[in-house]
Parts: C-alpha cells; sequence; structure tokens
C-alpha cells in the first residue's frame, strides 16, 4: 500500500509586499466581476446607478459602473398568471365559483420597471376583480354557457391599466365556473326534464311521420288501384266498342247483299211475266252492278291455265268495308279510342240498319207495284 507524506505550506505572512499585493489582486477580480453584466436573449435588463435609472440593457455582455450599480431583470416572453377562484354572484342571485388564467408579455420593460411595483401580482389582482365584476353582471345560463364573452370583456378591462404599466393582456381564459350545489341539483332536475320533454316530443314526431308514410303508401296504392280499374274499363269499352263497329259493318254488308238477292229474285219473278217494261231504283241497279261484278268472276283473271287473286277495287273494297277495319286496327295499335265517339258512330250504324230495313220494305212495295203494272198493261194491250 502507497503511502504520502504531505507537507505543510508555509506562507510568510510577515512580508507587507506580498500582502498588499493580493489585496489588489482580489480587488481587481471583483471590480471586473461587478462590471461584466450578461443579460440572456429572452431578457431585458434595467440599469440604475446610485438608485437612479439609466438605461435598459440588452442582450449580450454589457459594461456597467462596478460596486454602485443594480440589474432589474425582466423577461420578455409570454408569461402566464393563474388568477385565484373566486366567489362571484350573479345578476340573477346565484352563487358560483370561477377561476381564470391570464397570459400577459412585457412590453416596456423601462415603464414596466418604474410604474409598477410586481407587475404580477398587480395584475393578478386586478384579474381578480374584474372577474368578480363580469360575472356579477351576467346572468347564471350566461356565464355557463358564453365563455367566450366572459375572456373578451374581462380582456377588455385589463387592457387600459396594464397599457400604463407597458403590460399587453394577450389572451384570458376562464377555466371553470362552478355553481353552488343547490343550483347544480336544480339544474340537473331541468336537464333531465328538458331531456324527457325531448323525448317525448321525438316519439310523437316519429308517429306521426309514420302515420303519414302509412296514409301516403295507401294513398299511393288506391290511386294505383283505382287508375288499373279506369284503364281495365277503357280497354273493355273499347274492344266492345270495336266489335260493335265490325258488327256493325258487317251487318252493312250483309243487309245489302240481302237486298240484293231479295232484288235478283224479284226481276226474276218479274222476267216471267208477260210484261217488257221493267222500272229498277237508282239503288237497286247500283248493288246489283257491284255485285254482279264480284259474281261473274272479275276479281279474277285467268293466266296461263290457273287463276289469280286480283286486288278488290274500290266500290268492293268500300262494300265489305276493308278499309274502315284496317284505319280502325290501326287507330287502335296507335292511340287510345275515344268511347264516345265509337259508341255514337255504332248508334249512328244501327240507325242506319233500321233505315235499311225500311228501305227493304219499300222495294217490296215497289216490286208489288211493279207485279201489278205489267198485268194492267198486258190487260190493255
Amino acid at each position: 500500500m502507497d503511502t504520502y507524506t504531505f507537507v505543510p505550506l508555509q506562507v510568510d505572512l510577515g512580508d507587507p509586499l506580498l500582502f498588499v499585493g493580493g489585496l489588489v489582486l482580489v480587488v481587481v477580480l471583483a471590480t471586473v466581476w461587478s462590471m461584466v453584466e450578461i443579460v440572456d436573449a429572452y431578457d431585458r435588463a434595467a440599469l440604475t446607478v446610485f438608485g437612479e435609472y439609466r438605461k435598459l440593457l440588452e442582450p449580450g455582455l454589457n459594461i456597467v459602473p462596478p460596486f454602485v450599480s443594480r440589474i432589474y431583470t425582466f423577461d420578455m416572453r409570454t408569461q402566464t398568471i393563474d388568477v385565484p377562484s373566486q366567489e362571484a354572484i350573479t345578476r340573477d342571485n346565484s352563487p358560483v365559483t370561477a377561476d381564470a388564467v391570464v397570459y400577459i408579455r412585457v412590453m416596456n420593460a423601462k415603464r414596466a420597471f418604474l410604474e409598477v411595483d410586481d407587475y404580477q401580482r398587480a395584475v393578478s389582482n386586478l384579474a381578480q376583480t374584474t372577474l368578480r365584476a363580469v360575472i356579477g353582471d351576467m346572468e347564471l345560463d350566461d356565464t355557463l354557457s358564453r365563455r367566450e364573452m366572459i375572456n373578451e370583456r374581462i380582456r377588455t378591462e385589463l387592457d387600459e391599466p396594464t397599457d400604463e404599466w407597458g403590460i399587453r393582456v394577450e389572451s384570458v381564459e376562464v377555466r371553470e365556473v362552478t355553481p353552488s350545489r343547490d343550483v347544480k341539483g336544480a339544474m340537473e332536475q331541468q336537464t333531465s326534464a328538458e331531456r324527457k320533454r325531448r323525448a317525448m316530443i321525438l316519439e310523437a314526431q316519429g308517429e306521426r311521420r309514420s302515420a303519414i308514410e302509412k296514409a301516403e303508401g295507401q294513398k299511393q296504392s288506391n290511386i294505383i288501384r283505382a287508375q288499373g280499374e279506369k284503364q281495365s274499363q277503357i280497354l273493355e269499352a273499347q274492344g266492345d266498342s270495336i266489335s260493335t263497329v265490325l258488327r256493325a259493318r258487317s251487318a252493312e254488308s250483309m243487309g245489302e247483299r240481302a237486298v240484293i238477292d231479295k232484288g235478283m229474285e224479284t226481276l226474276e219473278e218479274i222476267g216471267r211475266s208477260d210484261s217488257t217494261t221493267f222500272v229498277l231504283p237508282q239503288e237497286l241497279s247500283s248493288m246489283v252492278g257491284r255485285y254482279g261484278k264480284h259474281l261473274t268472276g272479275s276479281d279474277v283473271a285467268q293466266e296461263d291455265g290457273q287463276l289469280e287473286s286480283l286486288e278488290f277495287d274500290e266500290e268492293t273494297r268500300e262494300l265489305i268495308g276493308l278499309d274502315d277495319i284496317s284505319e280502325i286496327i290501326g287507330e287502335i295499335e296507335d292511340a287510345e279510342v275515344d268511347v264516345e265517339a265509337m259508341e255514337q258512330e255504332a248508334q249512328a250504324i244501327k240507325e242506319g240498319e233500321d233505315m235499311s230495313a225500311e228501305g227493304g220494305d219499300a222495294i217490296d212495295i215497289a216490286e208489288t207495284r211493279q207485279g201489278t203494272e205489267p198485268d194492267a198493261d198486258s190487260g190493255s194491250n
């Protein structure tokens, strides 16, 4: 194990020059130390010499008078000041407790040094009194729901006095507004009642909307059913009308042929008589001509020993009503048929049949007369 030997340092204090030199060195070092002042980048420092304000020291290295100078440093950054909880009574006599936070910044270090003592404490006290005054001027519901208005009013009230101190209030935030226990219980009951009322309203609105939807659905269903029934009736009426028209057309054609057959029989009977004079109505002669053309085979032509069907002429097509039937079928395919018009037309055709029947009776009478006239002539001859 190593051993160390300590040798005591012996200083000769009896030498006055050495003592004075050491004392001077200490004084010089103390003087230099007191002359140098270093200020941080985010600070400003107020310099006083013998208690008199001289200037503000900028960030960095500064030389000040030694031993007679004092430095007061101010933080130029945004500072946070907590406002203690304050009890206040609202305008509607409801006790509440509120606290806030104030954000400030030193804008003029000289005025903050000369115009106010401890600017942070001053701003905090001023914020407390302003908070109580603002809450006391509002109703309870406003204090609970309009925080932004409270913050703005407090900041506005703090601006004017703090400007004289070289302080700017950047913002104020009310953290919490708490009503008393009794008021809080009453508010909870009110909130519960309001929620129940809203639930009942929503339920009633839902039932009403459901009933409306059901009624609308039933209405649409009835409309569609009625439209279907209407369309079915229209189609049925159109079918009956078309059938009536076709039967009337067929009856008209068959009526003309019956008239012609009857006329031919009458002519045959007249031909058997001795008379050589025949009187025929013009209508009968026209129908006989058209019908005779059909009976004599004028609608066919013989070529190479084979019979080929020819197109009906206009009179024959008119006689059997081919054009009218094609037109009616085309109208049915293209558009809806006017039921009333078809019924009127059918009624007119039926009236025409009655007149044709009356005409047939007239023809029989004419035949009778013609049958008697030859007898008269023969008698006269």
